[in-house]
């Protein structure tokens, strides 16, 4: 039957970036399971198993819009290298979780220099192109 709203769909799949490098995959675990229309899910990855069914097989490529969105540089802030930690290894790349009023907020350091630090509050595959091998396994 083919997949629509509310089914519970459970697939393996395989996520690459435009270079090639893998970048999740569920092969080595247990099938993906969400609910189709539920959110859990970004937007491209639905639309490319709507109205399909158990047993096909599809690869696609979802363009920022329909995954994580553009690249905000609202999100990129710099601070005075003095106001961080000491116990904190401040290398380009080193994930770090800040807690302000508004809650916890996840970063990545992007830039360091002798004087300040660039934080990045943007999910990690903003921006990026993301093609999906996708195997549907279930529907329920």
């Amino acid at each position: 039957m083919p997949i629509t709203q509310g089914d519970t769909v459970r697939v393996h799949y395989t996520g690459t970036l435009a270079d090639g490098t893998v970048f999740d995959s569920s092969r080595e675990r247990e099938p993906l399971e969400f609910v189709m229309g539920g959110g859990m899910i970004i937007p491209g990855f639905e639309q490319a198993v709507q109205g399909r069914e158990a047993g096909d097989s599809v690869t696609v490529t979802i363009a920022p819009a329909d995954a994580y969105g553009e690249a905000d540089e609202d999100l990129i802030f710099t601070v005075d290298r003095a106001q961080m930690p000491d116990n904190i290894p401040l290398k380009t790349g080193t994930p770090l979780q800040l807690s302000s009023e508004q809650g916890q907020m996840d970063v990545v350091i992007s830039e360091v220099t002798d004087t300040e630090v660039t934080l990045d509050a943007n999910h990690p595959l903003a921006g990026k192109e993301l093609t999906f091998e996708i195997e549907i396994v279930s529907v329920a």
